[in-house]
C-alpha cells in the first residue's frame, strides 16, 4: 500500500474512532469562535512584523475561509478546531505549490487552536488541506502575491 493510502486509512480509523464515542444528537449551526482579533482570514502584520492569520475548521468538514492571500515573507498560521465532535489537522498539500512548507498541525481536537510558522519567497498559489478528510473535499488554497 502506498504512503498516501496509509495515511488516508490511518484517517480513516482514526475518525471512525473519535466518532464511536460521540453521541448522536443533533445540534444546531456551527457558532464562530469568540474573537476580539481581525476577522478569519484577515492577514495582519504583529509587531514583531511577522503576517498574522487565523482559519477556523469546525464538524462540516471546510476551512474558513478556504482561501487567504499573504505577501511573501513570514507567516504565523492559526487554526481554530470549533467542531463538537471531529478532530481534523491541517497541513500545505504536498506537491501542491510552488515550494514545499513542512510546517503543519498534525492533530486538532474539538475546541483546541495551534499555530505554525513558517516563510513562504516564491509567489503562486499553495494548497493546504485537513488530510483526515481530503476526500470530502476539505482543502483551501494560500495565495503568495507577486
Amino acid at each position: 500500500m502506498s504512503r498516501r493510502g496509509r495515511a488516508l486509512l490511518a484517517g480513516g480509523v482514526l475518525v471512525a474512532t473519535v466518532l464511536t464515542g460521540c453521541s448522536g444528537g443533533e445540534t444546531a449551526g456551527q457558532e464562530p469562535a469568540p474573537s476580539s482579533g481581525p476577522a478569519l482570514g484577515t492577514v495582519t502584520t504583529a509587531p514583531d512584523g511577522v503576517q498574522e492569520v487565523t482559519l477556523q475548521t469546525q464538524d462540516d468538514y471546510v476551512f474558513t475561509p478556504s482561501t487567504f492571500t499573504v505577501a511573501p515573507g513570514e507567516v504565523r498560521l492559526t487554526v481554530v478546531n470549533v467542531a463538537e465532535q471531529m478532530t481534523h489537522n491541517f497541513r500545505f498539500t504536498p506537491g501542491d505549490g510552488p515550494a514545499p512548507i513542512d510546517p503543519e498541525i498534525p492533530l486538532l481536537t474539538p475546541g483546541e487552536s495551534r499555530t505554525v510558522e513558517f516563510s513562504v519567497t516564491t509567489p503562486g498559489e499553495y494548497g493546504f488541506e485537513c488530510s483526515f478528510h481530503t476526500q470530502l473535499q476539505q482543502y483551501g488554497t494560500m495565495t503568495v502575491s507577486g
